[in-house]
């Protein structure tokens, strides 16, 4: 999941840019469960798609200043244009489907669900693609669709439907990925994110708009009372924090290195999902959490294993 967010750098990276790599990517694993309970604290009085056009907004403003600083340009290529649209739409999409289960559901049953995605790409690549998937690597897909449905069950059972959401997000975050893969190597991840956030906005804005005065319990926007405030720009704020760590983390270490720690967000969801919601996984929804996190080890060690093997083929001479 995590090679396709950005370029990794060109050059064999140097023990301290791995280190800072690893350190910002152990940020990202703290900081984005905390956009989690900022979206889940606001949705007990704010709709969700407010909340998901507040997350969109407070990116492009955030990312806006620096955009200027660093003296990036805005133009947009017109065969970037349509990639550019899906993947914010992809992002849309995904981020509504989360906010929508976790407003009712655990944080960490919610997200390990998500988790799902990296062997939707695989899948992807594999059938649609033609890309060269081992059939190890095809059956640590099918383990963590069982451990999946080891979450989603007692979910299903306590919340009904809503258990399904987060699979639109997995499915909408995997194909975000895909469309990631072919921008991240076109536009700068700066650059990237503020037109994410911008174009998210641009559609976010007349829907709720029309929305207005519908009674609608997802999209009729309502006026934040105190501290709700807080919560919508914590929502904005720590998406595009998180994020960025990642993109900048994927550009100083190898993604064999840091897609690894990704897993480290589920604990910290499951520990932040206690403290502020009371919230714990049963289990048979931690025995899920732990098959999902298994095989998604055991597939980026088997990526990794192909790679070197890769490495080693080209590197051998011609007979």
């Amino acid at each position: 999941m995590l090679r396709a967010m950005t370029n990794t750098a060109s050059s064999v990276p140097s023990t301290d840019n791995i280190l800072t790599g690893v350190a910002l990517m152990l940020g990202f694993c703290i900081t984005a469960p905390l956009l989690d309970v900022a979206a889940k604290l606001a949705s007990s009085s704010v709709p969700v798609g407010q909340i998901t056009a507040a997350r969109f907004i407070i990116q492009c403003a955030l990312m806006a200043p620096f955009i200027k600083v660093m003296g990036l340009s805005l133009h947009v290529a017109r065969a970037q244009w349509l990639p550019l649209i899906l993947r914010a739409l992809l992002l849309l999409f995904a981020t509504f489907c989360f906010i929508s289960a976790i407003r009712v559901m655990p944080l960490a049953d919610a997200l390990a669900i998500v988790f799902v995605a990296p062997f939707i790409v695989l899948l992807f690549g594999k059938f649609y693609l033609g890309e060269e998937v081992g059939p190890r690597r095809i059956a640590a897909c099918m383990v963590g669709f069982v451990g999946v449905l080891f979450v989603i069950q007692p979910s299903f059972a306590a919340f009904g439907a809503v258990a399904l959401i987060p699979l639109g997000t997995a499915v909408g975050f995997a194909f975000y990925i895909l469309v990631t893969r072919g921008l991240s190597r076109q536009m700068h991840p700066v650059a990237l994110q503020f037109h994410t956030g911008l174009i998210a906005s641009v559609f976010c804005i007349p829907v709720l708009l029309l929305a207005q005065g519908t009674g609608s319990d997802l999209f009729d926007p309502v006026w934040p009372a105190g501290i709700a405030w807080l919560w919508l720009f914590g929502a904005g704020f720590f998406a595009t924090v998180s994020h960025m760590m990642m993109t900048y983390a994927l550009s100083l270490a190898p993604s064999a290195t840091l897609a690894p720690l990704q897993y480290f967000e589920l604990p910290v969801a499951t520990l932040l999902g206690y403290w502020v919601f009371q919230d714990f996984p049963n289990a048979l929804s931690l025995m899920g959490i732990t098959i999902i996190i298994g095989a998604g080890l055991y597939m980026i060690h088997r990526e990794r294993i192909t790679a070197r093997q890769l490495m080693t083929e080209r590197a051998a001479p011609p007979i």
